[in-house]
């Protein structure tokens, strides 16, 4: 399997997805997620299931904004692997995917105790699994087109300045390192990435030139989407544990059967009508570093679903806490305005946006806001509609004439 090279403008960070050339072993033939980014996947399994612990109870703004801390972190630490081995395909070193794998695995077994005593290794884990996704590259001297930030390390110098402070200075200066990560998935240009490596081979010419590769676009939206069905998969669990511990009456039953449909129309937006788990994106809509950011949100909505999903089956007999009622329609609701935005990318009009995702966001926010003295069952079948309200009815085919 060949890596993609691909041939662009002089700044081709903006190039769309469509263009993107096939990483394939030959003409034609479709890519697909190898055993090795398989197993690299599983590592997702255990992060979110950790990360969605945060959100039990009450957690309140600083655990909320804790939570979209680690997640960032988390999720860039793996996003950063996975375009390595769309790229690389055949070619990715297992040894070095092994070890960012384990460098995750750390980062998550340190989030329960990331508050007290667990901060310092979550920082250097995080820091490891950057420099290792940084060296890949430098091997094999390429340059991510769709993703400059796998070359560039100006956002690590706030994650190893943490490790000597305490307290709350220490999740400024990760946010820090991630508000600089962000900036530049959208600012950042391979342009200037490799017009730094022609200086510097003017100082060494010895050294091999930088050569741009672009993501195969078909097998991207794949990993996106497995990492969103995993997630889904998660929201599964934390559901399947709290009725395992719930009394099984009729409340239970109702909070399970639509806690169930509702993960079911967030699979059919994300999976079946959307694109790398995007509800209602059109394949090739939008370029590649926004689709990565828009998949960050959505996957991170849906996490945090899966914790109050799984609070609400434990408060069946009784009125959702307020803290878990907002934290399950907020997270709806970020994930509505994805779609929200979506969905005018992928070429559906303005009324259409006016009829399907504006009244179903306006009905979960205020749904949030208002519904304290509903049960649970009540407010997660009324999530369950509006969510519903934007999947596609299917159209019926049409009936062969009589002979």
């Amino acid at each position: 399997m060949n890596d993609a090279t691909a041939h662009g403008p002089s700044d081709p960070g903006t190039r769309p997805r469509t263009q993107a050339p096939p990483a394939t072993g030959g003409a034609g033939e479709e890519r697909h997620s190898s055993w090795l980014e398989l197993f690299f996947d599983l590592i997702v399994v255990a992060g979110v299931g950790q990360l969605a612990h945060l959100l039990h109870g009450d957690p309140g703004p600083a655990g909320l904004g804790l939570y979209v801390l680690l997640f960032l972190a988390f999720w860039n630490a793996w996003v950063l692997f996975t375009m390595y081995a769309n790229v690389a395909g055949d070619r990715a070193r297992t040894m070095m995917v092994m070890a960012g794998m384990f460098g995750m695995a750390v980062m998550a077994a340190a989030v329960p105790g990331v508050r007290e005593h667990n901060g310092r290794a979550f920082a250097l884990a995080y820091v490891l699994v950057r420099l290792l996704s940084s060296r890949v590259w430098e091997h094999r001297r390429e340059v991510i087109v769709d993703l400059p930030i796998a070359q560039m390390g100006a956002g690590l110098t706030p994650w190893v300045v943490s490790v000597w402070v305490e307290g709350h200075g220490r999740y400024i200066l990760w946010a820090a390192g991630l508000a600089i990560d962000l900036v530049s998935m959208f600012t950042g240009s391979a342009g200037r990435v490799l017009e730094q490596s022609r200086k510097t081979r003017e100082r060494r010419p010895r050294l091999p030139p930088l050569v741009p590769r672009y993501a195969d676009g078909g097998h991207l939206d794949e990993r996106l989407g497995l990492f969103v069905l995993i997630v889904l998969g998660e929201a599964i669990v934390q559901m399947v544990d709290a009725a395992g511990e719930a009394v099984w009456d009729r409340a239970l039953y109702g909070v399970a059967i639509g806690a169930f449909m509702l993960l079911l129309q967030f699979w059919s937006l994300s999976l079946r009508h959307g694109t790398g788990g995007v509800p209602l994106l059109a394949a090739g809509a939008v370029p590649v570093r926004i689709a990565l950011i828009l998949h960050c949100v959505v996957a991170g909505s849906i996490a945090a679903l899966a914790a109050a999903l799984g609070d609400s089956v434990a408060f069946t007999d009784a009125h959702l806490p307020a803290g878990a009622r907002r934290l399950m329609c907020g997270a709806v609701a970020v994930y509505l305005v994805i779609a929200t935005v979506a969905a005018p990318a992928s070429g559906r009009g303005i009324r259409h946006v006016l009829l399907k995702e504006v009244p179903a966001l306006l009905a979960v926010v205020a749904l949030g806001l208002f519904a304290g003295a509903w049960p649970p069952a009540g407010v997660i079948w009324l999530l369950v509609a509006a969510v519903r309200w934007l999947v596609p009815w299917p159209r019926r085919r049409a009936r062969p004439a009589a002979a």
